[in-house]
């Protein structure tokens, strides 16, 4: 196997999604990789042994270049995987947090709730939230998940609920395992990537085991069903690992056919006279080869046969527009002389301190650079560094000039401290109007004082705003009153911060968010109202779930108002 197929591998294994379970492949392939070179260095010190030993010259191959660009690549992915590891930890460890206070809650409604409404709300209520969390930690996931379906089981069979609510939720948690077992068949029969599989019968089985008991008469041959399904299915999954080398198989046979299609493309080169033809030979070139890396492996002994075949056919029409593209040279000779011209006159300006005069001139050049064009390959990234160096000394001592300007933020800063700890000890009028507009003043007062260095502005902001929170909240004011107060009040402090625009978008975002949640809420509750027969237990729970659709709807409107009051920025 050639060196190069070796990054084209890591290169094609790198490009997945998950990073986290290719692990141990891309480490085989690092070790492959370095028995490759290893082999290769020793087969080059015998034959230069010989060779000296002969009296003649023997130049060995520098394998640097190609240890470089593998390792690099190899870091990169230890890198990315490594991140991806830790965000999935992360999440992983927050659901778990999130399960085990629905665990602890539950425990709570069993032991304390003796309202039968309440109880199987606040059962509704953890339930629902238990689905919508995502996945938690391999070994965690069972015993937490023991413990949720040992809680709900103690909470169906010994809450004192209504016969009839309760024979419909056996009648509708049998349903609801029917046609889990109903869809664990149809997986069976899916075409699915064998990660995509398990993650289905992964996400089946957790819905399985979510869903709350039936019958004892029937739970027998359910679960036996539902066990039989499994089976089959990972008896399906076995099987996948015996089918690869069918799979190989097509893969080889498919190389085979680009092969044939790439020899036609490169059939006749002796007639391209112009650079779209070729650019657009080589986008053919590029197709075929993003085919080829799509493909995936045939088996070992002929697919380096088929590469090498490939890759020489990719090398001959790549070599071949090298030679056109040799006459393109003065070209990029003139663009590098325009792009000579334009470094020497920012070397001229970049020490001046007319910051604002010569910032337009260099965001000019800027702008005259990129119209330029480019100077090819062989001169257009160091030209660049050269150019962006002579802009950086500009910018480095327009920076540093004010930064020694902050210094005179330092005042300001003083003056909000001593203001907060104005507010902070500010007894709140007892007369409402007065106690408002004293808290507008200190308001007003804290935007007219100014900038404060960079490195305190958020701290102070927070600082004043909580002095501000607790002086609204201390307001003896009715509810609703109290609630747009204090949401006016939070509207002002966000327009005293420094970051006024993106507090008040995060805000408007936030409040948009809130309603859409509140809107799929209403939307589920309203389906769930289909589901309840007509019994005088299930009329009671209709009530209730139609009084929680009355209080969504009203909680919408007081977020539209609270919408309409945001300035537009």
């Amino acid at each position: 196997m050639e060196n190069l197929n070796f990054q084209e591998q890591l290169e094609n294994l790198v490009k997945s999604d998950d990073l986290i379970s290719i692990g141990r492949e891309v480490n085989a392939l690092k070790v492959q990789f370095e028995d490759f070179i290893l082999e290769a260095e020793r087969v080059q010190q015998v034959n230069q042994l010989e060779a000296q030993e002969r009296g003649e010259t023997y130049e060995p191959i520098d394998y640097k270049s190609q240890k470089e660009s593998f390792y690099n690549l190899y870091k990169s992915f230890q890198e990315s995987r490594k991140k991806q590891i830790e965000i999935k930890s992360a999440l992983e460890n927050e659901n778990l947090k999130q399960k085990r206070a629905l665990i602890n809650r539950l425990k709570e409604v069993i032991e304390a709730e003796e309202n039968i409404g309440s109880a199987f709300n606040s059962y509704k209520e953890i339930h629902e939230t238990w689905k919508k969390i995502g996945d938690i930690a391999r070994e965690k996931r069972d015993e937490t998940q023991k413990e949720y379906s040992r809680l709900l089981e103690i909470f169906f069979y010994n809450i004192k609920i209504y016969r009839e609510l309760k024979d419909h939720d056996y009648k509708r948690n049998f349903q609801l395992k029917e046609d889990v077992i109903f869809r664990l068949k149809q997986l069976r029969t899916k075409n699915l990537p064998i990660r995509e599989f398990e993650a289905s019968l992964r996400s089946l089985q957790d819905e399985w085991e979510e869903i709350g008991p039936v019958n004892n008469e029937d739970w027998e041959s359910l679960k036996k069903s539902y066990w039989d399904s499994v089976k089959t299915i990972y008896e399906k999954i076995n099987a996948h690992y015996e089918e690869q080398r069918n799979v190989l198989l097509d893969n080889l046979n498919k190389k085979k056919v680009l092969i044939e299609t790439l020899k036609s493309v490169v059939s006749d080169l002796s007639n391209i006279e112009k650079g779209k033809d070729w650019e657009a030979k080589t986008n053919e070139i590029i197709a075929l080869q993003e085919q080829w890396k799509q493909i995936g492996f045939g088996p070992k002994k002929e697919n380096d046969a088929v590469w090498k075949e490939f890759r020489s056919l990719c090398d001959s029409f790549f070599e071949a527009k090298k030679n056109f593209n040799k006459y393109l040279d003065n070209t990029f000779k003139e663009v590098a002389d325009k792009k000579r011209a334009l470094i020497a006159e920012v070397q001229e300006i970049n020490s001046s301190t007319d910051w604002k005069k010569t910032a337009d001139r260099i965001v000019f050049l800027q702008k005259k650079w990129k119209e330029t064009g480019s100077a090819g390959p062989r001169y257009e990234n160091k030209l660049w560094s050269e150019f962006r160096a002579a802009c950086d000394v500009f910018y480095n001592s327009r920076d540093k000039h004010f930064e020694e300007q902050e210094t005179e933020l330092v005042g300001n800063l003083e003056q909000k401290l001593a203001l907060i700890t104005e507010i902070e000890n500010h007894k709140v009028s007892e007369d409402k109007t007065t106690a408002l507009s004293d808290l507008k003043n200190f308001n007003d007062r804290f935007s007219a004082i100014g900038h404060v260095p960079t490195k305190n502005k958020n701290e102070v902001f927070s600082s004043f705003k909580k002095a501000m929170d607790d002086k609204y909240a201390s307001l003896k004011l009715e509810a609703k009153e109290k609630d747009m107060i204090l949401y006016k009040a939070k509207v002002e402090t966000m327009l005293a911060s420094p970051d006024r625009g993106k507090l008040l978008n995060q805000e408007r975002f936030e409040l948009k968010k809130q309603m859409d949640v509140l809107n799929k809420e209403i939307i589920q509750m309203e389906t769930n109202l289909s589901f309840f027969a007509r019994s005088k237990g299930a009329d009671q729970l209709r009530k209730d779930v139609e009084k929680k659709i009355e209080l969504a709807e009203e909680k919408i409107t007081g977020l539209k108002r609270k919408l309409s009051s945001l300035p537009n920025e």
